[in-house]
């Protein structure tokens, strides 16, 4: 799953993202409100974390910007204004979580989980089929057989599932579950796709992951 981080403190940031990939996301990091903006415009992410107090475009119109767009991501305050009146207005400029500085990065990651499932209909388990991800403990089930998979195998599956019976293009793959852009080589996603089916099919899962000639790869609930 891909975030954004617009926070204009770079060990703040840094520390977001160095903790935020260690639990498998990837992660975008903008240090001023314009180009924050500017990302927030042109890519898809799950979930955007911004600071108030930021150069050039404030926090609280970025997210005023982002929701006149009609965009409905989940966005989280993580800022220093810790009043009563602050949180209210943040939440009124259409944020779905508040958080004040200094954070324990626990709760952050806490909070993250609950605005993704929200996102994804309240339900922490990924179904397709008979196979079951929960994406809190990094597990995955086909029926009651238990795969192994090593991390970044887990959040491919878990990238194809969220988007199941939709055409994964591998420009999003190597975006949501690389942390790179389009334009890089994207040879390692038929890597771990052949790893990915060799796991499943080993499992008695059969051909779950379909190729789509020139284009990327799809998961059909059937």
């Amino acid at each position: 799953m891909r975030l954004l981080i617009i926070e204009d403190e770079p060990g703040i940031a840094g520390f977001l993202k160095d903790g935020l990939e260690e639990e498998y996301f990837a992660v975008d990091i903008a240090y001023d409100g314009k180009n924050g903006l500017d990302l927030a415009m042109t890519n898809e992410y799950d979930l955007i974390i911004i600071d108030w107090m930021i150069p050039v475009i404030s926090g609280i119109e970025v997210c005023r910007q982002i929701r006149k767009s009609g965009s409905l991501v989940p966005i989280m305050f993580l800022t220093a204004k810790d009043t009563l009146e602050d949180v209210v207005f943040g939440l009124e400029a259409g944020a779905n979580d508040y958080i004040k500085k200094p954070f324990a990065f626990e709760e952050l990651l806490a909070r993250i989980r609950v605005q993704l499932r929200s996102k994804n209909q309240g339900d922490d388990s990924l179904r397709a089929g008979n196979l079951n991800i929960n994406p809190g403990t990094h597990q995955v089930f086909y029926e009651t057989s238990e795969i192994t998979l090593t991390p970044k195998e887990f959040a491919l599956l878990e990238y194809l599932v969220r988007n199941k019976d939709k055409v994964c293009t591998r420009s999003r793959i190597i975006e949501h579950v690389w942390d790179v852009h389009f334009d890089s080589d994207t040879s390692v996603i038929d890597v771990y796709i052949t790893f990915l089916r060799r796991k499943l099919e080993n499992a008695g899962c059969g051909n779950l992951i379909q190729t789509i000639r020139g284009v990327g790869y799809i998961i059909r609930e059937s």
